[in-house]
């Protein structure tokens, strides 16, 4: 029956599922936007490494008093250092060396700008996770010997070779040198907050690097990971005693060197996206009050046009339950419908932003069920009011309105 009432007021459902729909939409394409954009940003940080801490001249830290006149005139990290602090820390797992510089490549007549080269000692492969797709990493032979072999990334053999595959084998030049492929790293993606650009990059060994660029000019930094159980604060303490012994550094002295945890970049990171989701819902639940009040007042003229037959109903036997249950249902029925047009607005909506965005936007079953749920109580709270106005109706005063 309350499904009846529906499709014959079609006028009036349309409205009031407008209501609903607007808001189910601005509530969980937001949830969901900030929800895919989190994940993506988290991912980008743990690509930095799990529980790592990275040594450099510079803080990561950031910020519109960033002292960078301070940070400026600190030493660089040295490959001795990185050897001092491998065998000193305990709480290490895995330590490596890391430099870079930007150059053009070439293959044949295509020539390819803006690659990133790394020079990277034999652990960087334990702390980040390299996909191989076509070849092989570099062995431990050609890391001691810096030869010239390098793996590359998959933008780049795509762009000057035509594929993986075809890469593997061939021989890549920059500034007049020549390179070895023995491998082509799997597609990484964009990511948003910088970091390693693994998809356009050639990755060789720092012996390698050390003999063709200065590694002092090349942002060098040591990257550390610590072992299973670690913490990253007991980590970062404990490295701060090691490059404060290996530099000498008397107590009064400060550190001419920074201990950057990754780990409390993603604990800023949820922090602003638990506000950003907080924002959202905050203007998405505006839209789903006023859409609750539409529903309430359909229900109102709903009872007010069905009095009579109220009253029929119950002069022939419906109780009290009955009527309360019909109304009840109507009005749910009514806000998940409205919430299922919302989700399809908003699965339309995450097909086009992830055609133009640089991640995809996911709606997470805990999403959709949260949706439902919404609307189910929405449906219930708007209209029991009317629904018990209509319940407690005297049958003969009800038959007698018109």
């Amino acid at each position: 029956m309350a499904i009846q009432e529906l499709r014959v007021n079609k006028l009036r459902t349309f409205l009031s599922l407008f209501g609903i729909t607007i808001g189910i939409f601005c509530i969980i394409g937001v949830l969901a936007t900030v929800d895919s954009l989190e994940r993506k940003v988290q991912n980008d940080i743990k690509a930095f490494g799990n529980n790592t801490i990275y040594i450099d001249k510079w803080s990561y830290a950031g910020g519109p008093d960033y002292p960078w006149w301070k940070y400026v005139k600190r030493p660089v990290p040295k490959i001795e250092e990185m050897r001092f602090v491998k065998a000193k820390c305990d709480l290490a797992a895995n330590t490596s060396f890391f430099c870079s510089s930007t150059v053009n490549v070439s293959y044949l007549n295509s020539i390819l700008s803006g690659v990133s080269i790394y020079g990277i000692t034999e652990d960087f492969n334990n702390i980040q996770t390299l996909d191989i797709a076509a070849g092989r990493y570099l062995n431990e032979s050609e890391f001691t010997r810096g030869t010239t072999s390098t793996v590359i990334g998959n933008l780049v053999a795509d762009e000057l070779y035509g594929g993986a595959q075809k890469a593997v084998g061939k021989q890549i030049t920059y500034n007049g040198k020549h390179l070895y492929i023995v491998g082509v790293i799997k597609k990484q993606g964009q990511s948003l907050i910088g970091g390693f650009n693994f998809d356009e990059c050639m990755i060789t060994s720092y012996r390698y690097f050390s003999g063709v660029y200065n590694p002092d000019n090349s942002s060098p930094y040591i990257m550390v990971q610590g072992k299973p159980g670690v913490s990253s604060a007991a980590l970062a303490e404990e490295l701060r005693g090691v490059m404060r012994q290996l530099r000498r550094l008397s107590p009064s002295e400060e550190d001419d060197f920074s201990c950057n945890d990754v780990a409390q970049f993603s604990e800023v990171v949820g922090g602003f996206f638990g506000k950003v989701t907080a924002g959202g819902w905050a203007i998405a639940g505006l839209s789903l009050i006023v859409g609750a009040f539409g529903v309430a007042n359909i229900m109102f003229v709903t009872v007010r046009e069905r009095t009579s037959q109220i009253g029929l109903k119950k002069a022939l036997g419906a109780k009290r339950r009955t009527i309360l249950s019909e109304f009840l249902l109507e009005s749910a029925f009514l806000c998940i419908l409205g919430g299922l047009f919302g989700l399809i607005l908003v699965w339309l909506l995450a097909m086009g932003l992830t055609a133009v965005l640089p991640f995809p936007i996911f709606i997470a079953p805990n999403i959709v069920f949260l949706a439902l749920s919404i609307c189910i109580i929405l449906g219930i709270v708007s209209g029991i009011i009317p629904a018990s106005i209509a319940a407690k109706m005297d049958p003969v005063v009800a038959i007698r309105t018109k």
